[in-house]
């Protein structure tokens, strides 16, 4: 009887954290098409990007005020990501019996970039984020400042959606 308020609870994280990851796939879509930036458009280059982006909205609720509600968030979204990327890395044709080993090197890429990962969230104009974008190797010129720019405005857009 009591049962039901607890799955209800955590039917609203999974919806909040599902929610905010889509917002997370359109925004890094969207970043990938728009700017000419990168090096290549593939796989490597998308789970930069969500990445970057999932980083940052993680950090962002390790900051606020409920801090209990959102590390759960955060929880379910590293979830969703390392399902996404399970799903994505079978559908470019890796086997199951291999699909484990692939998985677990983009999951340990995921957390070293979060080591690594500037502690502060404003962007632009950041020396380590700008070194940061040098060291994934992604960009093709020297534009980081104007990535860095576009990373930052693209945050606080999917921050406040």
């Amino acid at each position: 009887m009591v049962l039901h308020y607890f799955q209800k609870k955590e039917n609203i994280v999974n919806n909040i954290a599902t929610e905010q990851y889509k917002n997370i796939l359109l925004e890094s879509k969207n970043f990938i098409n728009k700017y000419d930036f990168f090096k290549s458009k593939d796989y490597n280059t998308s789970f930069e990007i969500i990445s970057v982006f999932l980083i940052m909205y993680i950090r962002k609720n390790l900051i606020n005020e409920n801090r209990k509600k959102y590390l759960k968030i955060n929880e379910k979204l590293v979830s969703l990501f390392i399902s996404d990327l399970d799903e994505s890395l079978r559908e470019k044709g890796i086997g199951d019996m291999s699909i484990g080993k692939y998985v677990k090197s983009y999951v340990k890429k995921f957390y070293f970039r979060v080591k690594n990962f500037p502690e502060n969230n404003s962007l632009y104009k950041n020396v380590v984020f700008i070194e940061y974008l040098k060291t994934i190797k992604l960009i093709s010129n020297n534009d980081y400042n104007d990535v860095s720019r576009i990373f930052d405005e693209k945050f606080r857009n999917l921050i406040n959606s």
